[in-house]
C-alpha cells in the first residue's frame, strides 16, 4: 500500500492558496508559471559547528595519550579541540558553569563537574559527543574532582570537607566516605574550610593527599580508613602538586609562598619560597604578595625540575599584565599575558605520575585567549595557534557569508595573508593533534568576512566547516590618528569610541572589489592587487548628503503654492577632493566658535601611504557636516564592478557615485526619488524631540505576542544597523527643512517640506549593546509620526526600468523604510576608454512596488525563474606594469542573460522581481508591474534578516525574524517549505550578524567571541556526520614505567591498591539514597558503542574490536601457557615425591 504523505497533501493546498492571491491582473496566466523543484523535503534545519574562542570559560583539562584538549565555559558549554580542523562543541542542558574536567585517559570519556552540583559523563567515541550518565548532588557543593589515571573510581571533593567516591562506570556512589572531621585533628575545633585538591601518591595509590582551604594538608590512608599524617600552615591553600618519586609535595597560599613539605615531616616545611617577594636583609618574612592560584611540579630525567605558578606578584606591581613564572633550576622567567590567566596545564610525555614528567609544553587559558609555550627552547617562545580564536581580537561589528565563490579566490587571498603573519613562534608542531578530519563531501568554497571595531576587516576560509584566517585588512590606515584634544573631538566625531568601526560591507567576489562603510559616515572602496604601491594623495569625495535649513515654524496655509522655489539638483564638482550642492546661506545661528560646516567626521592622511599586496585604497566617500549637524550614518549600501559604481544611503537620502571617475553622479532625498508621484502626505511642522531609548527594552519585550499594534512595530535598517545613533533633539532650536534641487522636466515634484528632527550630537549607544532598542513603526500610518524615510535597501540588475519596456538596461532598485521601491534608470557609456570619459547618466523612473515595513532584500528571476545575479567585472591585475590598458581590456563584464519581450500586443512576462520587507515578500512580473504573489511572512513580529539564496536544485528566500523563527518560501509561488522556531532572539548582536548564503547555509555570532554555523539543507544535515572529524582514535597507552631490578628486589616501586574491593559495595555497603540522584543519559550505555554512522566510524569500531579480541586472545594464550608451565611444574615435584617416598616404610615418614 502507499504510503501517505500528509505534509506533501498541505504542500499543495498551501500552493494553491499562494497562488491564488494576487494584486491586480496576473502579468503570466497559472498554468504557464515555471515549475518548482524546491519541497518540504528538500529543508531541514540543524547547527553545523562552532567556531572561535570559547566565551567565558571556567575550566580546562587534557588527554596526554589521545592528545585532545576541552575547555568548559560558565554558560555550560564544552569545546573540544584536536589537531587543527579537528574541533567539538557540546552543551550542559543546565547552562551552570563547568568548573572542573577530568578525561578518562585514553578511553574516549570526559568527566564534567557543574556549579550546580552536578557531575556528568561524556562519550567521546562518536562525532557529536553525548552524555551517558549524569549524577546530582542533593546535600553536597562540589568543589574539586580527581580521576587518577587507569582507575574507574573518582573522587569528588565538597565544600563540607568531606570526600564522595563515585564509580565511573555505572556512575553510582561508593559507601566509603571520608569525612571532615575524622580527617583532621580531633582537637582541632575550626572547620578546614571546602575540599581545595585532591590526588593520590604517585608511588603508592593507597595514600590520598587531602587539601583544605584554611591551610591543612592531610595524607589518607584509604585502607585503614584514617589520617597518617596532617601538614598545618598559616596561609590559606589555593593548589597542591606531587613530586614524581611521592616523597614530597608542594603548595601554593594566598600569600604568593610556596611550601614543600617531606611527607614524613609534618612539623613545618621543608622549603618556603617566595618567587616574587623581596627577601630582606635581616632574615625576617618577605613582604606578602598576591595570591599563587596554581602551582604545577614536573621533574625531567636528565635536568632540574620545573616549578610552574600562575600569580603571585607582588602587589607594588601596580598595573602590571597577568604572568606565568616559569622556574628551572636558578632561572625564574615572568611571562607576561594579554588577558588575565583562568588555567594552565603542563603537557608532558608521560601519562604515568610516577615516572620523570618530561615537560614540553604549557597551554594556558586565559580569558579571552589559549596560549601554547614551548618549554623545550630558549626563551620559551609559543607556537602559532592553528585554531581560529582571533575572531573577537576586536569586536565584531558585522558579517557576510558567502558560498560557492570564484575557486581562485580563496589561493589569491592566503598568498597575501601569508605575508602578515608575525615571525618568532616556536618551530615545533602543535602539540594538541589528536583526532581525524572528517570525510567532507562539499567541495565549494566558502568565504565569511567579519568587520570590526578597530576598522580591520578579516577573510576567513570557511570550506568544508573549518575556518581558517586568510587576510587581514586595516582601514583606520587612511585616516590621520585621532588627538587627544577632546573638545575637538568632540565637535568632529559623531562617535566617542571607536570611530573607525566597520558598519556594512558590500564585497563582489568576482572582481575583488571590497566597499566599506564605518560608523563615522565614511565609505572606502578597495582594489585588490599582488604588487605592492605607494598612494602619494588618497583620493577623497566628499559628499553633501543633509537636508538644508529653513527657519520656518509651521507650513504655510493652503498647501503648496506656486511661488515656490523649484528645486534644484545637488550639482557634483569635477573635483575629486569635494563634491555638493552649491553652498546656500546657513539661516542657523552661529555659536561663538563658528557653526561647522562642509567637515568630515576623520580626517584621510595627507602624507603618502604605502600599500603593501592585497586590498588597496581606490577611492574614499566621507559625508560631511552641515551647518553645525553632523551626518547621518550610512545605513545601506551596494557595489556593482561591471558599471563601476557604488551606492549608499543613510536616513536623508541616497548618493551614486561613479569610482572609476571619482564622481558624484547623483545626490537625492528619498522624497526627491518619487518626483510627483509622492504617495504621502507629508507636512511640515515642528519637530519634536526624539527620546533617548531606554537601554533595558530588550528584543524579547518587543515580541510577547500581545495583540496590541505598537508591540508588533519593527526597528527599520537605520536602527537594525550596527552603531546606530540615537540623537537627542533637547536643547535645540525647531527648525524645518527643505532642500532644492531640479529633475528633468517631466519629474518635476511640487515642493515638499520634510520634517525631521535635527540632531544636536548626543551620545550613542555602545555598539555592543546587547538589548534591541524599541522604535517607531516603519509601516505607512505611521507617517505622522516618522516622516523621515530611511534607504534600507539597493540592488543592482539589468531589468525593465520603467512599466512596459520593451528592452532590459541597467538599472539601480531602492527600498525604503517606508516599504517602497523605487526604481533608477543607469545610462553607461561603452566600455574602454569612452567609459572614463563620458558621464554617466542616472534618472529615477518611479515606483516599483509597496509592501508592509522596511523592504530588506530585492532580486530578479528570469521567466524560467533561473536567479539572474548582478552584472560584474572579472579580475585584473590593477597594477600591471605598461599593461593596464589591456588587462582593462580583457577583463570581460559577464551580463546575466534575459529574454527579451514579445513585440506582440500581448506582453509576456520576462522578469520576475523578488521583493522581501520585513513583514511580507511580493513577486511582480515585469516589465508589466503586476504582483502576482503576495506572503505575508509575520504579523505578530517582524524579519530581521532576507535573502533570495540559491540551493543544488532551485531557489529559495530564506528569513530570519525577530521572534526566532528561520523560514524558506518557495520562488515564484512564495509557498511555506520550512518554519522552524530555533532562536529566541535577545540581544542585537545576532540580528546584526546572521547570514543566510547560498546552497543552504547561514551563520551568527552566537558570543562575542564564537560564530555558530547551521545549515538548512537536508542534503547537508545527512551528510554532516561524515563531514565531522572524530576527536577519539585508537592508540595503544604507554607503558608504565620499569620499576628497575632493585626496586622490585628490594621494594620501594609503586604500589598498587584495589580499589574495587575497597569502595564496592561489598566492603563498603551503600551510599545515603539522597545524597546523590542518578540521571541516565539520553543514550544510556548504548552510547559507549559508538553512535557515529559512516564508514570510517564503522571502520574505527571494528578495528577497536579486533584490537580488544586480539589483546583477550592474547591474554588467553598466556594464562594458557602458565597454566602449562603450573603443571608440567606440579607433575614434576610429584614425581621427586613419588621417587623420594618409594622404598620408605610407613613409619619412617
Amino acid at each position: 500500500m502507499k504510503k501517505f504523505n500528509i505534509r506533501k497533501v498541505l504542500d499543495g493546498l498551501k500552493e494553491q492558496a499562494s497562488s491564488s492571491v494576487s494584486s491586480g491582473q496576473s502579468g503570466a496566466p497559472e498554468n504557464n508559471l515555471m515549475h518548482e523543484t524546491l519541497q518540504s523535503e528538500n529543508f531541514q534545519l540543524c547547527k553545523t559547528v562552532r567556531h572561535g574562542f570559547p566565551y567565558q570559560p571556567s575550566s580546562m583539562a587534557h588527554d596526554p595519550v589521545q592528545k585532545i584538549l576541552a575547555i568548559g565555559t560558565q554558560s555550560g558549554a564544552l569545546r573540544l579541540f584536536g589537531r587543527p580542523g579537528v574541533e567539538c562543541y557540546c552543551q550542559h542542558e543546565s547552562g551552570a558553569a563547568v568548573i572542573s574536567l577530568q578525561f578518562l585517559i585514553n578511553e574516549g570519556a570526559l568527566v564534567s563537574a557543574l556549579a550546580d552540583d552536578s557531575v556528568h559523563l561524556w562519550n567521546l567515541r562518536q562525532r557529536r559527543p553525548a552524555i551517558l550518565h549524569s549524577l546530582k548532588f542533593n546535600r553536597e557543593r562540589i568543589t574539586f574532582v580527581h580521576l587518577p589515571f587507569q582507575s574507574k573510581w573518582l573522587y569528588i571533593g565538597t565544600e563540607k570537607g568531606n570526600i564522595h567516591i563515585v564509580n565511573v562506570e555505572s556512575f553510582t556512589l561508593s559507601g566509603y566516605v571520608i569525612m571532615w572531621n575524622k580527617a583532621i585533628e580531633l582537637s582541632s575545633k575550626a572547620h578546614p574550610g571546602p575540599v581545595v585538591h585532591i590526588s593520590d601518591n604517585p608511588m603508592d595509590e593507597g595514600k590520598l593527599i587531602i587539601g583544605y582551604e584554611a591551610g591543612i594538608v592531610v595524607l589518607w590512608d584509604l585502607k585503614s580508613k584514617k589520617a597518617d599524617y596532617r601538614y598545618t600552615y598559616d596561609e590559606a591553600i589555593h593548589s597542591v602538586a606531587w613530586h614524581h618519586e611521592g616523597k614530597q609535595f608542594i603548595c601554593s597560599h594566598s600569600d604568593g609562598t610556596l611550601t614543600i613539605w617531606n611527607i614524613k615531616g609534618q612539623g613545618k616545611p621543608f622549603q618556603t619560597i617566595t618567587p616574587h617577594g623581596k627577601q630582606p636583609k635581616d632574615g625576617k618574612k618577605p613582604e606578602p604578595c598576591k595570591p599563587i592560584l596554581k602551582v604545577e611540579y614536573k621533574t625531567t630525567r636528565l635536568g632540574d625540575p620545573f616549578m610552574i605558578l600562575s600569580g603571585g606578584l607582588s602587589y607594588d606591581t601596580v598595573g602590571r599584565r597577568p604572568c606565568l613564572t616559569v622556574m628551572h633550576g636558578k632561572s625564574t622567567a615572568v611571562l607576561e599575558m594579554d588577558y588575565p590567566i583562568v588555567d594552565f596545564l603542563t603537557l608532558c610525555e608521560t601519562p604515568y605520575s610516577n615516572d620523570f614528567q618530561e615537560p614540553y609544553a604549557v597551554v594556558v587559558l586565559l580569558e579571552k585567549d589559549l596560549v601554547v609555550i614551548d618549554l623545550a627552547q630558549n626563551g620559551y617562545p609559543i607556537f602559532e595557534n592553528p585554531y581560529p580564536l582571533t575572531i573577537h581580537e576586536s569586536p565584531v561589528t558585522c558579517c557576510e557569508y558567502f558560498a560557492d565563490c570564484p575557486v581562485d579566490l580563496i589561493p589569491a587571498l592566503y598568498s597575501v595573508g601569508s605575508r602578515q603573519k608575525r615571525q618568532g613562534y616556536s618551530k615545533k608542531e602543535w602539540p594538541i593533534s589528536g583526532g581525524n578530519w572528517g570525510l567532507g563531501t562539499q567541495s565549494y568554497p566558502e568565504i565569511i568576512i567579519t568587520g570590526h571595531a578597530d576598522g580591520t576587516v578579516k577573510f576567513w576560509d570557511a570550506s568544508a566547516i573549518m575556518l581558517q584566517v586568510l587576510y587581514k585588512l586595516k582601514t583606520a590606515k587612511v585616516f590621520e590618528k585621532s588627538r587627544n584634544n577632546k573638545e575637538d573631538k568632540q565637535n568632529t566625531e559623531i562617535v566617542d569610541e571607536d570611530p573607525f568601526a566597520i558598519q556594512i560591507m558590500a564585497w563582489c567576489p568576482e572582481s575583488r572589489m571590497l566597499c566599506v562603510a564605518g560608523v563615522s559616515a565614511n565609505l572606502i572602496i578597495y582594489r585588490f592587487s599582488r604588487q605592492e604601491i605607494t598612494t602619494e594623495v588618497v583620493q577623497l569625495l566628499e559628499v553633501r548628503l543633509q537636508y538644508e535649513v529653513n527657519d520656518m515654524e509651521s507650513p504655510p496655509e493652503g498647501g503648496g503654492g506656486g511661488d515656490r522655489d523649484l528645486p534644484t539638483p545637488g550639482a557634483a564638482s569635477p573635483s575629486p577632493q569635494t563634491t555638493g550642492p552649491p553652498t546656500h546661506p546657513s539661516t542657523s545661528s552661529n555659536s561663538s566658535d563658528g557653526v561647522r560646516d562642509n567637515v568630515p567626521c576623520l580626517k584621510v592622511r595627507s602624507t603618502p601611504l604605502k600599500q603593501s599586496s592585497g586590498y588597496q585604497v581606490e577611492l574614499v566617500v566621507q559625508l560631511v557636516w552641515v551647518s553645525g549637524e553632523p551626518p547621518q550614518q550610512i545605513t545601506s549600501l551596494a557595489l556593482n564592478s561591471s558599471y563601476g559604481l557604488i551606492v549608499f544611503g543613510n536616513s536623508n537620502g541616497l548618493a551614486v557615485v561613479d569610482y572609476l571617475q571619482k564622481t558624484v553622479l547623483l545626490n537625492l532625498g528619498t522624497v526627491e526619488l518619487y518626483g510627483s508621484n509622492d504617495p504621502y502626505q507629508r507636512q511640515a511642522r515642528s519637530p519634536r524631540k526624539t527620546r533617548q531609548p531606554a537601554g533595558g527594552n530588550g528584543l524579547c519585550d518587543i515580541n510577547e505576542g500581545s495583540a496590541s499594534e505598537d508591540r508588533c512595530k519593527s526597528p527599520t535598517s537605520v536602527l537594525a544597523s550596527n552603531h546606530q545613533q540615537f540623537y537627542n533633539g533637547g536643547g535645540g532650536r525647531g527648525a524645518k527643512m527643505s532642500r532644492k534641487l531640479s529633475l528633468p522636466t517631466e519629474l518635476k515634484p511640487d515642493l515638499v517640506l520634510l520634517s525631521v528632527c535635527p540632531p544636536r550630537g548626543a551620545n550613542p549607544l555602545d555598539h555592543r549593546d546587547n538589548s534591541f532598542s524599541r522604535s517607531r513603526s516603519s509601516s505607512v500610518t505611521s507617517i505622522d509620526k516618522e516622516a523621515r524615510e530611511a534607504i534600507t535597501s539597493f540592488h543592482f540588475c539589468e531589468t525593465f526600468a520603467r512599466k512596459g519596456d520593451s528592452a532590459i538596461t541597467p538599472c539601480l532598485y531602492v527600498g525604503t523604510s517606508l516599504g517602497t521601491v523605487l526604481a533608477v534608470a543607469l545610462n553607461l557609456p561603452p566600455a574602454g576608454e569612452q567609459r572614463l570619459l563620458q558621464p554617466v547618466i542616472v534618472l529615477p523612473s518611479g515606483t516599483l512596488a509597496r509592501l508592509k515595513g522596511s523592504i530588506l532584500r530585492m532580486a530578479f528571476l528570469d521567466n524560467t525563474g533561473t536567479f539572474l545575479p548582478p552584472a560584474f567585472e572579472t579580475w585584473y591585475e590593477p597594477n600591471a606594469a605598461g599593461a593596464d590598458s589591456e588587462e582593462r581590456d580583457k577583463a570581460r563584464k559577464r551580463r546575466p542573460v534575459s529574454v527579451s519581450p514579445s513585440t506582440s500586443q500581448e506582453l509576456q512576462e520576462s522578469q520576475y522581481a523578488v521583493v522581501c520587507s520585513e513583514k511580507q515578500a511580493k513577486v511582480i512580473a515585469l516589465p508589466s508591474q503586476n504582483c502576482i504573489f503576495k506572503h505575508s511572512i509575520t504579523e505578530t513580529s517582524f524579519v530581521l534578516r532576507a535573502d533570495v539564496v540559491q540551493m543544488n536544485i532551485g531557489n529559495c528566500v530564506a528569513c530570519f525574524c525577530a521572534n526566532g523563527h528561520i523560514m524558506t518560501l518557495s520562488l515564484p509561488g512564495l509557498r511555506p517549505l520550512l518554519d522552524v522556531n530555533y532562536l529566541p532572539l535577545t540581544d542585537m548582536r545576532i540580528a546584526r550578524t546572521f547570514c543566510f548564503t547560498n546552497l543552504g547555509q547561514a551563520m551568527y555570532l552566537t558570543s562575542p567571541t564564537e560564530i555558530q554555523r547551521i545549515t538548512y539543507s537536508q542534503e547537508t544535515c545527512e551528510n554532516l556526520q561524515e563531514m565531522l572529524g572524530e576527536l577519539f582514535t585508537p592508540v595503544e597507552t604507554p607503558e608504565a614505567p620499569n620499576r628497575g631490578f632493585f626496586k622490585g628486589l628490594f621494594g620501594g616501586g609503586a604500589t598498587s591498591l584495589d580499589r574495587e574491593e575497597l569502595f564496592g559495595e561489598t566492603q563498603a555497603g551503600k551510599a545515603s539514597r539522597g545524597l546523590a540522584q542518578h540521571i541516565p543519559g539520553p543514550q544510556g550505555l548504548e552510547g559507549m558503542k559508538g553512535a557515529a554512522s559512516g564508514v570510517v566510524a564503522d571502520l574505527a569500531r571494528a578495528r577497536i574490536a579486533l584490537d580488544e579480541r586480539g589483546q583477550k586472545l592474547g591474554e588467553l594464550d598466556e594464562r594458557t601457557a602458565a597454566m602449562l608451565a603450573s603443571a608440567d611444574s606440579f607433575g614434576k615435584h610429584a614425581h621427586d615425591m613419588m621417587l623420594k617416598c618409594k622404598d620408605k616404610k610407613w613409619y619412617q615418614f
